[in-house]
């Protein structure tokens, strides 16, 4: 096997069972909505479920889980086949797009096993609250900002390649 088919295969794994290692861990030992200060008016770990994407999009709507499955699925399937097509020595593009996948299919096991996603990362600044997120949102955060940096440092290789 390929080294970045082991590489993309053991990030994935490893992002995949720590997300749902810690979402488990939540789910058993605290109750909805209890919060644990980490860093007081900072961090704390609270326990939530978002039937929604990001910020709580689409999370009324009638339609939602089929959509978000459907849109997981597709996705998962876009970052695999664009994953095959990286040159070897894209390493940062191989990581990035490994992250992005075990953030996607972490999120899709909550939503066919439970319907919603369980969030329990609370970054805040006293009163002013980011939206509660997972391991598997840290991952695709994570990925796509590593993909972006992967994309312009790409471009200048591009251009210290090509003749002027």
């Amino acid at each position: 096997m390929n080294n970045r088919y082991t590489l993309f295969a053991a990030i994935s794994t490893i992002g995949i069972i720590i997300d749902q290692i810690t979402k488990v861990y939540i789910d058993r030992s605290m109750q909805l909505f209890d919060s644990i200060a980490i860093i007081e008016n900072f961090f704390h770990i609270t326990y939530v479920r978002n039937k929604g994407a990001a910020f709580s999009f689409l999370s009324n709507a009638s339609w939602r889980l089929p959509f978000f499955i459907t849109v997981s699925i597709i996705a998962a399937l876009v970052i695999l086949i664009a994953f095959r097509k990286l040159r070897d020595d894209q390493r940062l593009a191989q990581i990035s797009l490994a992250m992005i996948f075990s953030g996607a299919v972490g999120n899709l096991i909550d939503r066919i096993r439970l319907g919603e996603v369980i969030d329990f990362l609370d970054a805040h600044w006293y009163r002013h609250h980011w939206p509660a997120f997972n391991v598997a949102d840290s991952l695709i955060c994570v990925g796509v900002f590593l993909l972006a940096i992967d994309m312009l440092l790409e471009e200048k290789r591009l251009k210290a390649s090509c003749p002027k």
